[in-house]
């Protein structure tokens, strides 16, 4: 019981030594899990993912748009990241990009920047400029590392506590199921639910502005989330729901826009 104890408390006290700033809004968070290791976990799950999924060609204009548009808002988050004195926190970036032939309606991008579309995405964007709309939001969760916040929180509610080094070396296969489980989707409606809120709208905030960085026009956001709000006919209450509610979402990204674009657009 005592080692238990002084092994809670030596991952409590890590978890207070190792908070990080989120970029652009300054909000604090907790991250246990060096960018080193968790790269290595999200490297992993991405290509084990792409491995087992219908990729399309490099030469298909899909996959060629998902290229032009992520490397354009690469480019802006590494010049935000370089005027901000912050290119540090991208040396374990590995950028790549695949567009997935499936119906899911989704896109992510894991730490690391690895990002996955998936073609059923598509009909919704509709445009280059929706589509970086949500890229620039996917990769936004990395720059934030709301991954290692995730996996944080993860390890001291699902290890009890046990310092990242001990959960490591004694639960390799279950950390990288931890990473899998948290990261893609969240388990915990008193903790993990309220943040995952949280993280999806400080990632519309910061994916507004790296998409304004590269070029891109903000008025498509509304519509895109328009057609997204019309196309959910199976929706689920937003208290639990790891996502704002789509009319939640509109109604702060109206508001954004208008501030994004004005100090940030670069046409």
């Amino acid at each position: 019981m005592k080692k238990v104890l002084s092994l809670i408390l030596a991952g409590l006290i890590t978890g207070l030594s190792a908070c990080k700033t989120v970029p652009i809004t300054g909000r604090k968070q907790m991250n246990l899990v060096p960018d080193a290791i968790l790269t290595t976990l999200a490297f992993t799950a991405y290509d084990t993912i792409v491995k087992n999924s219908t990729t399309l060609n490099k030469n298909d204009e899909r996959a060629q748009l998902v290229e032009k548009v992520g490397s354009k808002i690469q480019l802006a988050v590494e010049t935000y990241m370089q005027q901000n004195g912050m290119s540090k926190d991208l040396k374990n970036f590995k950028w790549d990009y695949h567009t997935i032939d499936a119906a899911t309606v989704n896109a992510w991008c894991m730490p690391g920047g690895k990002v996955v579309v998936y073609t059923g995405l598509l009909p919704y964007t509709q445009n280059e400029n929706a589509l970086a709309v949500v890229m620039g939001h996917e990769i936004a969760h990395a720059i934030a590392r709301h991954g290692n916040e995730r996996m944080s929180q993860g390890l001291l509610i699902n290890l009890g506590g046990i310092v990242l080094q001990e959960a490591l070396k004694e639960k390799k296969n279950e950390t990288q199921a931890l990473f899998l489980g948290l990261y893609m989707v969240g388990s915990n409606l008193a903790l993990s639910l309220p943040n995952s809120r949280m993280q999806e709208s400080e990632a519309d905030q910061l994916g507004l502005i790296f998409a304004a960085m590269a070029g891109y026009d903000l008025d498509e956001a509304i519509p895109f989330w328009q057609r997204m709000n019309a196309g959910n006919k199976n929706k689920v209450p937003e208290f639990l729901s790891t996502h704002p509610s789509d009319e939640t979402r509109i109604k702060k990204l109206s508001a954004l826009v208008p501030e994004i674009k004005d100090k940030y657009y670069k046409p």
